[in-house]
């Protein structure tokens, strides 16, 4: 398992080559959902299979959501307690796309603090079927996180799981950046 942390005020961030649906030690997982919170593809179907048809019924009832909105469920099958589902961003069209794609990882992190969670793992959010391309996604997002992490209360580990090697290596790049002086 390829793995690289920093630690910053009270949390420490992770990023992790690896599974999405295999974070048992998480309170909560991060889906890369559709605005109506149903199965689809990529990490979204990877989850929805995961937690079982149950999922579905609970999202759909708070669907549609908007780019950057974030929603929490029950995990279902899954060994966490939550999940959280986030639209990111499809790239060049949901515009400032920079923006949402930000506000994603914000808003689930008030989910955290407002739920009391103490872990939650992300995926790289928008990277694949919404075309946002890695290089520019994994700055936003390494440093929206590590920038919110002093004002963190109960969450104490963000992890964000990289499925692809090149995601990882583009993510522990910018990771790394921030612990350099």
């Amino acid at each position: 398992m390829k793995k690289e942390q920093i630690l910053h005020g009270k949390a420490c961030l992770e990023v992790l080559l690896g599974d999405i649906v295999k974070q048992a030690d998480m309170d909560v997982i991060v889906n890369a959902a559709n605005a109506f919170l149903r199965i689809g593809g990529g990490v979204a179907g990877a989850i929805h299979r995961a937690a079982g048809p149950e999922l579905e019924k609970e999202a759909s009832k708070q669907a549609p959501i908007k780019p950057g909105e974030a929603v929490i469920t029950a995990a279902f099958d899954l060994p966490n307690k939550h999940i959280i589902h986030v639209l990111g961003p499809v790239y060049e069209r949901d515009i400032p796309h920079d923006i949402l794609l930000a506000r994603c990882y914000t808003n689930a992190l008030a989910l955290c603090e407002e739920h009391q969670l103490k872990g939650v793992a992300f995926p790289a959010i928008s990277t694949g079927a919404f075309g946002y391309p890695v290089e520019e996604a994994a700055p936003i997002a390494i440093e929206t996180l590590y920038n919110a992490m002093t004002d963190l209360n109960s969450v104490k580990t963000i992890r964000l799981v990289c499925f692809a090697e090149r995601d990882y290596e583009e993510h522990v790049k910018v990771l790394k950046s921030l612990s350099t002086p």
